[in-house]
């Protein structure tokens, strides 16, 4: 199945990044952020990608085309000459498409549908967050409910407190958003070609697109107990590089976590 990654946003929230590259080239480790989603996909037989351009979008273009396998990889140095022990991307094919410098999600995937046509099923990614779920299963599950869209839904990790109140302001009831059973858009998503027909010009993808298939009982979601982490900050960022500096990434499944 092709893999549509939704990399050309502005990332405002990563400004210590933006300014220089896209929010899909910060770094976790040796990789940018969008290798380890790939890898990911990769690990389970999906290596053809689309790839959703906008902001900056020669620095992924240029990342790619001078792509240096002996970074993350082991080699023998013979005599000036490089002999690889292994590969990350020998066997990946990328297509490369510039979706606007300011197209909201839906307007990228509809901006790409000619490169998946003839695909029965494909998946999409955000490009920001990184998770262990299992995608055989998600896949299964997603053909046995007959939907149309589905996504990975996960418990929020922010420190937030939902509440209710009544229409005087006074609250009558607060607790964590974890322990609410509030569960959000992990951003990773299965389609059927089918999505197209529930698309109209300038859509915003989870908005009016998802609310059709809502009527008709087409959209599903797979919910995730596991690892799942979202790069939104600064500071998320630092978090998923120290998990990775440890040698603790739950999402590297191709190194058997």
């Amino acid at each position: 199945m092709k893999v549509v990654l939704f990399c050309g946003g502005m990332g405002m929230r990563m400004r210590e990044y933006s300014e220089t590259i896209p929010k899909p080239m910060v770094p976790i480790g040796y990789r940018p952020i969008i290798w380890h989603i790939m890898k990911y996909y990769a690990h389970y037989g999906h290596k053809e990608f689309v790839l959703c351009l906008g902001h900056k979008a020669d620095v992924i273009k240029n990342y790619f085309r001078n792509y240096d396998e002996c970074v993350s990889n082991d080699f023998v140095l013979d005599a000036g000459k490089v002999n690889l022990l292994a590969s990350d991307i020998h066997d990946w094919k990328i297509t490369f498409v510039d979706t606007g410098l300011k197209s909201n999600i839906g307007m990228r995937l509809a901006a790409v549908q000619k490169h998946v046509t003839g695909e029965e099923i494909f998946l999409a990614n955000y490009s920001d967050g990184l998770s262990d779920v299992p995608l055989p299963d998600v896949i299964e599950k997603f053909k046995e409910s007959g939907a149309i869209a589905s996504f990975v839904s996960v418990k929020p990790k922010a420190s937030f407190h939902m509440m209710h109140a009544d229409e005087k302001g006074r609250v009558k009831s607060i607790e964590h958003i974890s322990h609410t059973g509030a569960r959000i858009n992990g951003g990773f998503f299965v389609f059927r070609s089918a999505i197209f027909n529930f698309m109209e010009e300038g859509d915003e993808l989870v908005e009016a697109p998802f609310h059709r298939l809502i009527k008709i009982n087409a959209l599903f979601s797979y919910a995730h107990e596991g690892f799942w982490a979202c790069m939104d900050t600064f500071k998320e960022q630092l978090e998923l590089e120290d998990l990775y500096g440890k040698g603790n990434a739950p999402w590297a499944v191709w190194n058997g976590h």
